[in-house]
Parts: structure tokens; sequence; C-alpha cells
């Protein structure tokens, strides 16, 4: 529902129809935001503070901590928007495409929220692209139709 890299983030649950934007958060982990939670952040202007406070800051974020992660469950549907061609051409799809939210391990301590392209391919929510727009078509599992399941470029054992 959220990688383990982002339960000492607040966070909450997404609601079908909205728009999310792929984004990094302190903790190195790629996850999902909401637009207006982030807008303030990113138009926050730093403070002028001293060389130190500076340095800190070019690596840690002191807001981005404060932007609430929001969770997807595991079978819902979702719309990735803006896919960069890198993306495309690694698994084989167009710039928008529909996916399943998955989940590729319960293994403590890695990353394994993912996408599960028609296709069959799979990738972490770790290869999106920063900015990249997400639509939440629905919450619940959804009748979809895939091609036997892949992990990034090899297959799942």
């Amino acid at each position: 529902m959220c990688d383990y890299s982002l339960h000492g983030l607040p966070n909450r649950l997404a609601r079908e129809g909205e728009e999310l934007l792929a984004h990094r958060f302190s903790t190195g982990a790629m996850g999902l935001a909401s637009p207006a939670d982030l807008r303030p952040h990113m138009q926050a202007k730093p403070e002028k503070t001293g060389w130190w406070a500076a340095l800190k800051t070019a690596f840690v974020s002191p807001l981005a901590a404060e932007v609430p992660a929001v969770c997807i469950p595991p079978g819902a549907t979702l719309r990735l928007m803006d896919i960069p061609m890198n993306l495309q051409r690694e698994f084989g799809v167009g710039p928008d495409e529909t996916v399943g939210f998955t989940q590729t391990t319960a293994i403590p301590q890695t990353f394994h929220d993912a996408v599960r392209f028609t296709n069959g391919r799979i990738a972490l929510l770790q290869f999106l692209k920063e900015g990249q727009r997400v639509r939440v078509l629905s919450l619940g599992l959804q009748e979809m139709e895939f091609a036997p399941e892949r992990v990034g470029t090899e297959a799942a054992v």
C-alpha cells in the first residue's frame, strides 16, 4: 500500500478520480503525492541561512517530510500519463497506459509497490519519473487482462 520507506511520513489513502504526482520523498523513495500538497512546498523559498544549513537543505529538504504520501491498495487501477520515452522502450508501452497497482514481495525493508502494465511487465514505483502524472481510476480490484507477469526486464520466478 505504501513502501516501507514511506511509513514514517504522514500518509493517506488515495481517492478514486484524483490525480497524483510521482514524488521523491525525504526518505529517498519514490511515491505518490497530491499536487495540492506539493504546490505550497514547491513555491516556498528557503530562508537565507549559513553554509551548513544550505548544504543540509541541498540533500534533504526540510519541507519534503511534510508532504503526505498517498497510498494505493493492491488491485487498484491507475492511469499513468506522460510516461518518459526511456520507460516506454524498456517496458514496451505507450505514453499513457492503464495499469494495475501491485506489490512485488512481502519481504520487509524492500521496495515492493509497483504497477503492472497490460503486457504483463511490472515496474516498481521507483522507476517512475518525478512529476509523472497518475490518475486513480478505481481503488477496487478490476477485471484487467494481463499477460504473464514479468518484473522489470527479467521474468518473475
